[in-house]
C-alpha cells in the first residue's frame, strides 16, 4: 500500500477515471504503482508510457529478459510484483 495519498477507482473523474478504465486489472483495480500517480494524469500517463517502452519496445532483452529483471529488482526492493 502507497504512503502517497492517491484517488481510488471510485473516486476517479474526468482524465483519471478514463486511464483507470482502460488500464484496470481484470479485477477491476488500478495497480498501485499507477495510482500513486493520481494526483497528476499528465505524470501518470508517462509512467505508464515509460513502462510500456521499456517492456515492449525495441531493445536487445527479450521480453522474459526484461520480466526476469522486473521479478529480481522488485525482491531486492521487498515489494509484491
Amino acid at each position: 500500500m502507497a504512503w502517497i495519498k492517491t484517488i481510488e477507482e471510485n473516486e476517479a473523474e474526468g482524465s483519471l477515471k478514463e486511464f483507470y478504465e482502460k488500464h484496470m486489472t481484470p479485477e477491476g483495480v488500478v495497480d498501485n504503482v499507477l495510482k500513486i500517480h493520481s494526483l497528476n494524469v499528465p505524470s501518470l500517463q508517462g509512467h505508464y508510457d515509460f513502462y510500456k517502452t521499456l517492456m515492449y519496445g525495441k531493445s536487445d532483452l527479450s521480453r522474459i529478459q526484461r520480466e526476469m529483471i522486473a521479478v529480481v529488482v522488485s525482491v531486492i526492493n521487498k515489494c509484491h510484483y
